[in-house]
């Protein structure tokens, strides 16, 4: 069953410290995969990935790579295949090839059989048995580390120290957090920050006011983004990340919406979840990922490819 993250994650508090002694746990299981032999792909490797749980835009990010490289090498999206990610995998597809299988091993197998040159694999930072070229571990801006525990206690895969062995950091997201960057520089300092961009906003009258719903890691980014471009919002719906709409819950969302005279938006992953039928009288914001520090991001990249 899908939950909305706990709130404790991001607070030290009395579930939190209860819930320290299970660290153990997750720190036990990361010691036996790094204990296991990465293998070295022919194809070059670009893992985007995370040690938060929940949207941090890796997958926004993935497509902005692969954007900057597509004029120069041929690239493929590697998506380890979960039941529940069908949006994400939409998204890859509409920017460029993608190979989806239940092990990233074989889909960059078939990615070096079919000849590509780059591989920008969407997620995988725990996947211990791939020796990447490069390796991003993306953070949103707002939520940051959390209160800074391991899973169960905190929303973090790996203690912060992993940072020293990838390649470099993501801050994605509206908010600008000294304090994140202040303390991710202690384990990386190769710190870039991006955030996001609508590039449909023609598309909708801001005069009016708006209904959100989305169904995403982190629901806040979503309406920063529509706040800073001067949204009216007067109703919001929150669901699960991943969350599979049911014609009762767009007849909810509808309805309230006819009652107080609202427009409807929500984001491009979730609008791709919808039906053909649901989709009526619904517009998503459609975004694009602005790299702040673009001609050194560039130039990390030509370094490492």
């Amino acid at each position: 069953m899908k939950v909305l993250k706990p709130l404790y994650l991001n607070d030290k508090n009395f579930i939190s410290y209860l819930l320290i002694p299970l660290t153990i746990f997750t720190i036990l299981i990361n010691f036996g995969k790094n204990l296991l032999i990465r293998k070295k792909y022919k194809i070059k490797t670009i893992c985007v990935g995370n040690i938060y749980i929940g949207g941090t835009g890796k997958t926004s990010l993935s497509i902005q790579i692969n954007k900057i490289l597509r004029n120069k090498f041929k690239t493929v999206f590697i998506k380890k295949r979960y039941l529940n990610q069908l949006d994400e995998r939409k998204m890859l597809q509409a920017h460029g090839n993608l190979i989806s299988d239940e092990n990233r091993g074989i889909s960059l197998d078939k990615a070096e059989v079919k000849k590509f040159d780059v591989a920008i694999l969407d997620d995988g930072l725990q996947d211990k048995k791939i020796n990447y070229d490069i390796s991003i571990a993306c953070f949103n801006s707002t939520y940051g580390i959390g209160n800074g525990y391991l899973l169960p206690a905190g929303p973090l895969r790996e203690k912060l120290e992993i940072l020293k062995k990838y390649s470099a950091i993501f801050l994605i997201g509206e908010k600008k957090n000294t304090k994140l960057s202040s303390i991710l520089k202690k384990f990386n300092n190769k710190i870039f920050y991006s955030n996001y961009v609508p590039i449909n906003i023609k598309n909708f009258n801001r005069k009016k006011s708006y209904l959100y719903f989305c169904g995403i890691g982190n629901p806040e980014e979503f309406e920063n983004t529509l706040t800073k471009y001067k949204f009216k919002i007067s109703k919001k719906f929150i669901f699960p990340d991943h969350h599979n709409y049911t014609n009762e819950d767009l007849e909810k969302i509808k309805k309230t919406a006819l009652n107080n005279k609202l427009e409807i938006i929500t984001t491009e992953k979730d609008y791709k979840r919808l039906t053909i039928n649901n989709k009526k009288n619904i517009k998503y914001l459609k975004v694009e990922l602005q790299i702040e520090n673009y001609k050194k991001f560039l130039n990390f990249l030509k370094e490492k490819i």
